[in-house]
């Protein structure tokens, strides 16, 4: 079986930053036992598996543990990758039937951008083994399966020390407002150690959480937004009612196939 394979730095126009994304290309959908053990191979946050389906593609994501229900980096890179190789009609919107529902990705202005599920959260207290982590906290909210700790700047994120011992056992959004003299309104990185990634460099999924979040702290629903990871990445987010609209550049560093 060989399966044809891309690598594409997503959330970034630059190569080697953003994030990284495998994108397998399939024929028919193998088992999950497969599937798993290639994203195993590629050892990145997320390996998109696509097939052909109807009007559109299946979509499916898996980190090297297991298979998730929702990824933007590597939705993004899927979409760039089918514009660049002509396999769907440059400037059509293309449609992706996940576990999550059918997400659209679509151009505008040389952007991407992708229509996602919104994700509510509601305060909480964070875990006892995470407060040593953090000394000054404005607040703490849980949203889907992560935590949202609001650090007191964007300065604070970016400094973050993370203990990766400690986080394995959760997923964890930490985030602040960018300082004043920043082009950006809020600052983020991401910890999701239960599915094999102590820091995600760019998380679409997470500002699917963070653009409700900021909607309230700012009373404003369109933001530029910077992932403070060492790769780094930018996005361009906005909250349309119970929907996220996530933007980002992306860029191809790689091509070749499977062969198993």
């Amino acid at each position: 079986m060989n399966i044809p394979y891309f690598q594409v730095d997503a959330f970034t126009r630059v190569p080697f930053k953003g994030n990284p994304a495998g994108i397998c290309l399939l024929e028919n959908m193998p088992d999950d036992t497969l599937l798993t053990a290639i994203a195993a191979e590629n050892n990145l946050s997320e390996t998109a598996f696509l097939l052909p389906e109807g009007a559109g593609y299946r979509l499916r994501w898996f980190s090297p543990l297991l298979e998730i229900p929702l990824c933007g980096h590597a939705t993004l890179a899927s979409a760039h990758m089918l514009w660049e190789n002509g396999l769907a009609p440059e400037g059509a919107p293309i449609s992706f039937y996940t576990l999550s529902g059918t997400l659209t990705a679509y151009q505008e202005n040389g952007w991407i951008v992708l229509d996602f599920p919104a994700r509510g959260h509601e305060p909480v207290t964070l875990p006892d083994a995470l407060q040593p982590l953090f000394k000054d906290v404005v607040q703490v909210t849980y949203s889907f399966d992560r935590y949202i700790v609001e650090l007191p700047s964007g300065e604070a994120v970016a400094a973050f020390v993370p203990d990766a011992a400690i986080l394995r056992a959760y997923r964890c959004i930490i985030t602040g407002k960018a300082d004043a003299d920043s082009p950006y309104d809020f600052i983020s990185r991401y910890f999701a150690g239960p599915i094999g990634v102590d820091e995600d460099p760019v998380t679409g999924s997470a500002h699917c959480s963070l653009a409700p979040y900021w909607a309230e702290r700012l009373h404003k629903n369109e933001f530029l937004a910077w992932q403070a990871s060492k790769r780094g990445g930018e996005l361009k987010v906005t909250l349309k009612g119970d929907r996220v609209l996530l933007k980002g550049e992306a860029v191809t560093v790689m091509n070749g196939q499977f062969s198993i």
